[in-house]
Parts: C-alpha cells; sequence; structure tokens
C-alpha cells in the first residue's frame, strides 16, 4: 500500500529520529522524501529528483540499482539471506574474506565482520585491548589508546572514546575511557606561538614521536584515519605522516589501527589510502564502500600475530567473546563480492582519479573567494571551509547555519550535499560519470555564493 506524501510526511514527525540531524529546525524545512533511485539520481516522493553528491553519506560506489550488485542480491536471496557465522560459516562470507585479503595491505590476512564503521573500529579496539593481555612475548594490561586531535571513528561508545571532536563528543565524557592525543597535522590556523605552517607541521610530527616514546608501554594501539580525517570537515595530511605514524609504532611495538572506513574504495585515489605511503597497518576498518553502498557490512582485518595470540583452549578463555547477530550477512557480502568485481570491470579507481583532477579544476574558482578560507582535497573527497572574512579567518555565527544553508540552495537546484558545519562537502561516488562532477560543482558553487550573500 503506498501512502501519500502528506501521510509520510506526518508520520516522519511523529515517529522518525534522524541521526545527526537537529529535529526542532527539521520538522519545518519539507526535506525530502526518498521513494527511488537510478543511477546517481535519487526521486522524492512528490517526483523531484536530485544528484546525489554526497554518495548517501560516503558510502554509494557505482551508483544505485547496479544491475550486477542488484542481481547478487537477488541470486543470494534465492539461497539464504542470514544464518549465522557464531560457530558457523557461509560461503560467500569466505568468499569474500578471501578478496578482501588479497587487496588489502600485506600481512592483513584475518577478517573479523561486522554491520558499521563503529563496529569496525569497536572490534579492533577490543582486540588490540586483548591481544596485549594474551601475546606469548610479556603480556601486560595497557590502559590507553592514542589518537590524533580532531579525530572521527564512529559513534558507539569505544569508538567515541577515540574521537576528539567536541560538538558530536564533549557531551558523553563521563561515560568514555582514556586517551592521549597528538596533534592533527593541519595548518589553516595556527596555535599561539608558532608563526607559520612549517614550524607547526614539523612540531606536530615531534608529537607523535614524544607521546609514542613517552607512553608506549601503556598504549594499547595508535588509531588514525589515514591521509584524509572526514568528519572533522576533511582534514588533509601531509604526505609522509602516515608513514611515520607507521615507522614509530611499529619501532615501540604499539599496534596502528587504520581506520578507512571513509577513505576506503576508491575515494582518495588508490583502493586503499594505505596504499599511497606503503603502510601496512596491524588492524584495517573498512566499512561504507565495501558493499558499494547497497548494505551494512564492515570488516576488521588482522595479522596472524594477532590472532594467534587468542588460539588456545576453550577452557583458558582467550576465546575474542564479541560478535553481532547479521556479522557475515550473507546479502551483504554477495553485494560486497560483485562490487569488487565492478571495481576492476569499470577501472573505478581511475575513474575516480580522473575525477579529482575534474573536481580540482572546477573549484579552482574559489581561491579568490571572499567567503572560502580553505578548499581541502584529496582525491574526490572535498571540503570547502566558509567564514564571514577570509582574510581574519572570522567564522560565520553557528545561528546563521551556512552550511546548511549551502545544502538548501543545492537542494532547490536538484542537487543533494550535506555540510560539516560551515564545511561544505563534497563527496561523489567514485563511480560517477565526468558530466554529472561538473554538474555537481557547478551547483555548489552557485549555492555557495547564494548562501554567503549578504
Amino acid at each position: 500500500m503506498s501512502h501519500d506524501p502528506i501521510t509520510l510526511r506526518g508520520w516522519d514527525q511523529d515517529h522518525v529520529w534522524h541521526p545527526f540531524t537537529a529535529m526542532q529546525a527539521y520538522r519545518t524545512e519539507d526535506a525530502p522524501i526518498i521513494e527511488s533511485a537510478e543511477g546517481f539520481h535519487l526521486t522524492d516522493v512528490v517526483g523531484r529528483t536530485y544528484l546525489d553528491g554526497i554518495s548517501s553519506l560516503w558510502c554509494n560506489v557505482h551508483g544505485h540499482r547496479v544491475p550486477e550488485i542488484d542481481a547478487a542480491i537477488r541470486e543470494q536471496i534465492d539461497k539464504v539471506s542470514h544464518s549465522t557465522l557464531l560457530g558457523l560459516s557461509s560461503r560467500v562470507s569466505i568468499e569474500l574474506a578471501r578478496e578482501l585479503a588479497k587487496l588489502a595491505p600485506p600481512g592483513l590476512t584475518k577478517v573479523f565482520y561486522s554491520d558499521s564503521g563503529a563496529t569496525a573500529v569497536e572490534v579492533a579496539l577490543k582486540m588490540a585491548w586483548q591481544y596485549h593481555t594474551q601475546k606469548l612475548m610479556m603480556p601486560s594490561e595497557r590502559r590507553l589508546f592514542a589518537t590524533v586531535g580532531n579525530a572521527y571513528h564512529g559513534d558507539t561508545v569505544g569508538a567515541v572514546s577515540v574521537g576528539s571532536i567536541p560538538v558530536f563528543h564533549k557531551v558523553y565524557g563521563k561515560l568514555l575511557f582514556e586517551t592521549v592525543s597528538v596533534p592533527s597535522p593541519v595548518a589553516l590556523r595556527l596555535p599561539e606561538g608558532f608563526s607559520d605552517r612549517e614550524s607547526y607541521l614539523k612540531w606536530c610530527f615531534d608529537e607523535v614521536e614524544r607521546v609514542i616514546r613517552e607512553q608506549h608501554e601503556q598504549l594499547a594501539a595508535f588509531i588514525i584515519e589515514p591521509l584524509v580525517q572526514g568528519a572533522a570537515g576533511i582534514l588533509v595530511h601531509p604526505h609522509g605522516y602516515l608513514r611515520h605514524v607507521r615507522r614509530l609504532t611499529r619501532q615501540y611495538n604499539v599496534p596502528l589501527i587504520a581506520d578507512e572506513v571513509a577513505v576506503g574504495f576508491g575515494r582518495t585515489g588508490t583502493m586503499l589510502a594505505c596504499e599511497q605511503e606503503a603502510v601496512s597497518p596491524d588492524f584495517l576498518c573498512l566499512a561504507k564502500g565495501i558493499t558499494g553502498g547497497y548494505l551494512p557490512l564492515a570488516a576488521t582485518m588482522t595479522t596472524e600475530a594477532i590472532y594467534n595470540a587468542f588460539l588456545d583452549e576453550p577452557a583458558a578463555g582467550k576465546t575474542f567473546f564479541h560478535g553481532h547477530t547479521y556479522t557475515g550477512n550473507p546479502l551483504g557480502c554477495a553485494a560486497a563480492l560483485a562490487s569488487l568485481q565492478l571495481f576492476a570491470k569499470n577501472n573505478v579507481v581511475a575513474n575516480a582519479r580522473r575525477n579529482a583532477d575534474r573536481l580540482a579544476d572546477r573549484l579552482s574558482v574559489l581561491k579568490d573567494h571572499p567567503h572560502v578560507a580553505e578548499v581541502r582535497q584529496k582525491g574526490i573527497m572535498i571540503g570547502i571551509e566558509l567564514v564571514a572574512d577570509r582574510e581574519s579567518l572570522t567564522p560565520f555565527t553557528a545561528e546563521r547555519r551556512t552550511g546548511h544553508l549551502v545544502t538548501l540552495a543545492a537542494r532547490r537546484r536538484g542537487v543533494m550535499i550535506r555540510p560539516l558545519g560551515d564545511v561544505v562537502v563534497l563527496m561523489p561516488a567514485p563511480g560517477m560519470p565526468g558530466d554529472l562532477v561538473n554538474q555537481l560543482c557547478e551547483t555548489a558553487l552557485e549555492s555557495i555564493d547564494e548562501a554567503t550573500r549578504g
């Protein structure tokens, strides 16, 4: 039974609590209710069509209603939609684990499935903690995790504990475990005591070494978003920072967790971001694009050395007591296998690199915009920071919601984008055709002009 748009709008306001959404404002804004999709467009219940400019929250890869992925899911439905991986296995979860082991950095051979980016991180944190108590050489209890300032790793309690974005995380402070943080190596705004970008970034590199050297005996792991801190506003790290972190964590025997939930599957210009600095972490967290953006699935990958610390007779109690009902869901695994095949068939990563060049060219006009502090880009991940005054970097008032005004202006022009505060984020799907990327850029430019006027 199909219900009319007015009824749906009323039920939405009566019953649905939307994530990361200011609900009082949302109730007044007539936000689109999506009914269907085709390719790289979404259509709402009143028939308006929108270009999906944020790849459905950074997860869509090949577009919507992709025949090959649709067929893989239908075929799997005819076999089994879900059983369990608790003490059993399934054909597609095994086949996908093998494919992930082939594409991951060297040494990552073990795959633990879950169902979202946050749970992939939660798995890595708990594995790292338990590993130290069970490892054969010098077992110990390590109480600290090291993180990068402005980190975001998801919304479960463990993932929030290793996050450090005040607007998202401050309210939960008393729920969280202890961490130690190193400064985010970005230099738009220099802290007091630094006069130039070079000296500040050198200090950021030095702080990594100091913290790891001083705390390594207590560090269960160091967690990092490789190359780009997404939810912090697309903060792009300088080349060599990831390799620097890996060198030091290896030197001091601190496991490295690479959270590639947002940056994986082609978005930075390589299949995985770690490839660009030839880094092999001890844990790799994957989600979002793993199924092409179709179904909730995540994977935490790790090494034989980590895995072996959990092997013993059952009575020894070394089992990893963690799991999710839909761990390794066959429909999700089938979608992921089909998506990985499309990466090769359609040369998706090369397409994303071409689009990265297109984005850089089309957005270059913003370098002189009076209300753009910085355009940050890594691959097809774009963050455009808006300010009231470019010279002083004075922000717009929070009450103005300038980034949200850009979203509304773009929506009127038939494009879906979503900001992070006053940072306008563009995140085209890696498989998006170039002409649609051009449309996304043109709409973003017009919408920024409209939203910052006056």
